[in-house]
């Protein structure tokens, strides 16, 4: 009896202490939660949350050409996610996931023994709703109050969301790695692709990173990522989420990060792809002005004007034209050089390389080796490269190399698109000279394209928007429509003769001079224009008034306060920004309204509302005959009837005229695309300090500019027809092509009569040649024998 007793005692201790110890348990926990509970937030809250999202600029046809903020996010409902994606997740990070109530007290023994049984911390026991509760609310330190603290959120999350509901938050928010937040922006950042199309070792990959992104990144360490990846996959196999088929097929996969798999071949690969950095830098200094910092958070998607093929063509156009006339002038030397051990040492020479960057399109190369005209070098992305003399520009014939450069130098390397391999690089440099072309609608103003130097990263400054250069000869189409619209006609004699002019405040007269430094004698206005006789523009300017040409080309958006005063500004000593250039011109290519450049076409939010959208005043005279208007037909589109600034028969006449010049001009180069319905004029300034061509057909206006940033002369021959004009031509080929020839309208009140060419008059004699004039006019067989001309032994009457 009494051992019963005694056994019967143990009992009750033991009952009573598995009591007294599930009680203080109890009361701990109760204790915990009470304690923590006031401090996280309520039941309530949970899941309510705003994801950080980027601002993103995209191009017309919806290209992403930039994103601000500091973190990437596309976020996806639970839907949107494939079930392999969640799958792979669930096998890396929480094979309980669907089955615990957020905290997996399983996992959590584990953890708890081997700490007791090892002295050490492990990692086991997160779950991945926990992950999320301390991705939302805490921070990362490694205590075991954030554990707690962990636990008790998690629980709450579970109370109040489906478990559908926590993947999709996690997936969202989870930190992967290269500033990606979620998959979403993640399968965009390593594999440049929706999430959708991500294959199954991607998959796997992009599951992997949560544990550490910066070690098992596969761009930076594609040997551990691939080890993690795989582990990922065997994980999947061993749940029974994947066949062996798959698991075998996915393990003994390439890691692909950082590649395209829908490039066609290397020379896209090479090229520019989107690159729209200046515009998007506007559109950021735009959206700032309008939302303050929250425009870097608040998820806004910008939709702008560029067509991105265009924008391709204006960026490979103007890097095209700066290296053709760095080739053209002396060689700068290497960037830098190596020392011979890092030279001599392969891994050291790959880090070197590694720590490079393209800069304009240019790849980063280090001369292992100078053979006679040969040059070799090794490069980070493409291996070894061989030039000979032909890709070297600056090697004289019959000279070595080795009077450019040595082992060890630092060099940059062009591609040219060459089939033959041994002939796709040239010896190139980033160069001094820069540039911009802009291009534009000039019906409605919409920026098309635009280019604001050889590289963003080297220089943000905007020259197509900041700059402020001369436009010189570029200016002469505004003097000569002033000079149309107060009775000249485009066959009005003025003559081209030396002028001296005394000006105020300086002790030396001004001797203006033609180009060619010859005189000309009585010319048409046509051929003043079309050749760009300065001395017959001197002489119109001073006949229309220095005033009234400067009140009059204001009306085409150039600012007042930027043009001189004085005579010289026949000669183009205004300062214009290529963007202001553009808009003037827009009004001669579409029948005389001015339109307003602009950018934005559209903003929305996360959510696709439409915050804001651009309804720009377009070139129509008619509300009812506007093919501008006809997608967006309504009430307020009477009200968006741009301004007439000009007559139609003078845009018309000028435009003429200005065809003429790439006919027959300084614009002849344009000819080498085959096409009739473009007008141009080049611009040259003193010393050949700036070189421009501005041009445009009835659908598109388009300006190239070059020059040095701190001025100084270019060269002799780099005038607008040297310099800017094959800028301009590369560009317009690859944005016309395929496209309709497009002239603008010839007013009904424009007449051709042949004219004798000695004389402006009518040819009262038969023959002459044809020219245009506007209705009132035109000229008559009784001023013709007024001029006192009827055969060529007459005296020719000069008007100026």
């Amino acid at each position: 009896m009494k051992k019963n007793s005694r056994g019967v005692r143990v009992i009750v201790f033991l009952l009573a202490g598995i009591l007294s110890a599930a009680t203080l348990a109890i009361c701990v926990v109760a204790g915990v939660y009470l304690y923590f509970g006031p401090q996280l937030p309520e039941p309530g809250d949970i899941g309510q949350m705003q994801f950080n999202e980027p601002l993103r600029v995209y191009t017309a046809d919806h290209k992403l050409i930039g994103e601000f903020g500091s973190e990437r996010r596309i976020p996806l409902t639970y839907d949107q996610i494939p079930k392999r994606q969640v799958d792979a997740f669930v096998a890396a990070e929480d094979d309980r996931f669907f089955e615990h109530p957020g905290v997996d007290y399983q996992g959590l023994l584990r953890a708890v023994v081997h700490l007791i049984t090892t002295g050490r911390k492990t990692q086991g026991g997160s779950t991945i709703t926990m992950q999320l509760a301390r991705n939302l609310y805490l921070t990362r330190d490694k205590t075991y109050v954030r554990k707690i603290k962990e636990m008790i959120l998690a629980l709450r999350l579970e109370s109040k969301l489906s478990k559908q509901q926590i993947m999709e938050l996690y997936l969202n928010k989870i930190y992967l790695g290269e500033r990606a937040y979620g998959v979403g922006a993640a399968a965009k950042v390593y594999y440049h692709k929706p999430l959708k199309q991500l294959n199954l070792a991607q998959a796997a990959m992009i599951a992997g990173l949560p544990k550490a992104p910066s070690a098992f990144n596969p761009i930076a360490n594609p040997t551990r990522a691939r080890q993690r990846r795989n582990y990922v996959l065997d994980r999947m196999h061993a749940l029974g989420f994947i066949d062996k088929a798959a698991w075998k097929q996915a393990r003994s996969a390439p890691v692909t990060a950082g590649t395209d798999d829908n490039q066609e071949d290397d020379q896209k690969s090479r090229g520019i792809r989107h690159d729209a950095r200046y515009v998007a830098e506007m559109v950021r200094q735009d959206m700032v002005a309008r939302y303050g910092d929250d425009a870097y958070t608040g998820g806004y998607n910008v939709i702008t004007t560029v067509d991105s093929s265009r924008q391709q063509a204006a960026v490979h156009a103007l890097r095209k034209d700066l290296l053709a006339y760095d080739a053209r002038h002396k060689w700068h030397g290497p960037e830098k050089t190596l020392d011979s051990d890092t030279v001599g040492d392969p891994n050291a020479l790959q880090n070197a390389l590694d720590g490079m960057v393209n800069r304009g399109g240019l790849v980063p190369a280090v001369v292992t080796g100078v053979n006679g005209s040969d040059i070799s070098l090794a490069t980070g992305e493409y291996g070894k490269v061989t030039l000979s003399a032909s890709q070297i520009p600056w090697l004289a014939s019959g000279h070595s190399a080795s009077t450019l450069v040595s082992r060890g130098d630092v060099v940059r390397l062009a591609y040219t698109g060459a089939k033959e391999k041994s002939q796709q690089w040239t010896l190139a440099e980033i160069p001094d000279v820069q540039g911009a072309l802009v291009a534009m609608n000039p019906h409605t103003g919409g920026i098309e394209a635009l280019a604001g130097g050889f590289d963003f990263s080297l220089s943000k400054f905007n020259r197509a928007v900041q700059a402020r250069r001369q436009p010189g000869s570029s200016f002469k189409p505004f003097l000569y429509s002033a000079a149309l619209a107060h009775g000249f006609t485009a066959a009005t004699l003025v003559n081209d003769a030396p002028v001296v002019y005394d000006t105020p405040g300086l002790d030396n007269q001004w001797r203006p001079q033609n180009y060619s430094g010859q005189i000309f004698g009585p010319t048409r206005l046509r051929e003043g224009l079309v050749h760009s006789r300065n001395l017959v523009s001197i002489r119109v300017l001073r006949s229309v008034g220095v005033k009234t040409v400067i009140d009059y080309a204001s009306q085409f958006g150039l600012p007042a306060n930027q043009m001189p005063h004085d005579l010289s500004l026949a000669l183009g000593s205004a300062t214009f920004s290529p963007l202001q250039m553009a808009e003037g011109y827009s009004v001669f290519a579409n029948e005389g309204f001015r339109v307003k450049p602009y950018y934005i076409s559209k903003i929305t939010n996360s959510d696709g509302k439409v915050l804001f959208e651009a309804k720009p005043k377009v070139a129509c005279a008619d509300v009812n005959d506007c093919p501008a208007l006809t997608q967006t037909s309504g009430p307020d589109n009477a009200s968006r009837l741009a301004t007439r600034v000009i007559p139609a028969d003078n845009a018309y006449i000028v435009g003429d005229m200005m065809r003429d010049v790439i006919r027959h001009g300084t614009g002849r180069g344009a000819l080498t695309l085959g096409r009739k319905d473009l007008s141009g004029k080049t611009g040259t300034t003193n010393n050949q300090i700036d070189a421009w061509f501005v041009g445009f057909n009835a659908n598109l206006v388009a300006i190239s500019w070059v020059g040095f940033d701190k001025l100084k002369p270019m060269g002799h021959a780099e005038t607008g027809a040297g310099a800017a004009l094959p800028m301009w031509v590369d560009f317009m080929g690859s944005a016309l092509k395929g496209k309709s020839e497009a002239l603008p309208p010839k007013p009904d009140d424009i007449k051709t009569v042949n004219i004798d060419p000695q004389t402006g008059q009518l040819a009262v004699d038969g023959g002459g040649i044809p020219e245009i004039f506007r209705a009132g006019n035109v000229p008559t067989a009784e001023e013709a024998r007024h001029s006192g001309r009827h055969d060529s032994s007459n005296e020719v009457q000069q008007l100026f």
